[in-house]
């Protein structure tokens, strides 16, 4: 029995430990929906809320790297990540999959350029997971995986004028990956999970954000244009396939030089503690 409770309360403990560093792992994104949902409550001013997130959001980026919560290369990726969010907007908006209905001076073709800040923030929780929780990787097919999520992003376009692949891509992604997995730090201890599990896990969570921010007012879905509404739960699909383009592009662009916490060919399998060991 004592023994039973000490197993116990150390699980609880490596929760608690695990949940404080997705807080800092999400410091950045946190502070941006919460902007957004702040400016909502802002009296009539003579300037646009879209423009003052906007001005909101490259003020928080200064803070990040000034802070510490961002390196230099950091900084780098996520600017890739929000250049490739913008022109994902670009297309999507114009194809009426969703909107941003208030008027700005910063929007083009009907995007605030705020709009990128979305994807900035998930790359930003990615370097960051990838730093605090020091991310090592176990039989990672980089070809392959960069291949699928390649086609992921293009399908995202493509499905307005093609049939949409998204589960034959989401079957091919699950076979790119079968077998990798991804180790991670919490405290003293060591875990693992399969990488594409960490690609749903992911993508639950930002199917939730999806919500807080559509809430928030941040974008529209049509559906919502009338009044808010959750947002249909296949998005969640949506940003499990999503999540696996942002990663790619981090070990790509980030995970190069000192410091590299990937795995590396001939590394063993990482050290995985007894508590919460998956697979």
């Amino acid at each position: 029995m004592r023994r039973m409770m000490r197993e116990l309360r150390h699980g609880l403990e490596q929760l608690a430990r695990f949940g404080l560093v997705q807080a800092r792992c999400c410091a950045f994104a946190v502070a941006l929906l919460a902007g957004i949902a702040g400016s909502r409550l802002l009296p009539e001013l003579p300037v646009a809320r879209y423009d003052l997130v906007l001005v909101y959001g490259v003020l928080l980026t200064l803070v990040a790297r000034k802070a510490g919560w961002e390196t230099r290369r950091d900084t780098a990726v996520i600017a890739v990540c929000h250049v490739l969010g913008l022109l994902f907007e670009l297309v999507k908006v114009r194809m009426g999959s969703w909107s941003y209905p208030e008027d700005a001076l910063s929007k083009v073709a009907g995007v605030p350029l705020y709009g990128g800040f979305m994807y900035a923030a998930v790359a930003s929780y990615v370097c960051r997971a990838r730093r605090l929780m020091r991310l090592r990787f176990t039989r990672y097919r980089a070809a392959a995986t960069t291949v699928v999520a390649a086609a992921v992003y293009l399908n995202f376009f493509t499905h307005h004028w093609m049939p949409d692949l998204r589960w034959p891509l989401a079957l091919a992604m699950a076979a790119a990956t079968a077998g990798t997995w991804v180790g991670f730090r919490v405290g003293a201890h060591r875990y693992r999970m399969p990488l594409a599990v960490s690609f749903v896990l992911i993508g639950f969570f930002l199917w939730v954000a999806e919500n807080a921010a559509t809430w928030a007012g941040a974008w529209s879905y049509p559906q919502q244009l009338a009044g808010w509404q959750p947002v249909p739960l296949t998005k969640f699909g949506a940003w499990s396939l999503l999540i696996s383009v942002t990663f790619v592009l981090v070990e790509h662009l980030a995970a190069t030089g000192p410091g590299r916490t990937a795995g590396h060919p001939g590394d063993g399998p990482p050290a995985v503690s007894d508590s919460f060991k998956t697979g």
